[in-house]
């Protein structure tokens, strides 16, 4: 298993050199969701496609336009 500095100098060598600090803090944040988003799946922290929409619906319901 890589290490956080491991992980983020292999995210800075497949950069173009061109690449702005912009890029790399993207490419970064999109890191740390993906990894949140496993370690959610890994602690059973997740709802089904289902339970979303009825979720979603409520709310839409509940919002007046």
């Amino acid at each position: 298993m890589l290490t956080i500095k491991e992980e983020v100098r292999q995210i800075i060598e497949k950069l173009p050199d061109d690449c702005s600090p912009e890029d790399i803090q993207y490419h970064l944040y999109v890191l740390q969701k993906i990894e949140n988003g496993l370690k959610h799946v890994k602690e059973g922290r997740v709802i089904s496609h289902e339970d979303l929409e009825k979720k979603m619906q409520k709310w839409q319901d509940s919002v007046k336009f």
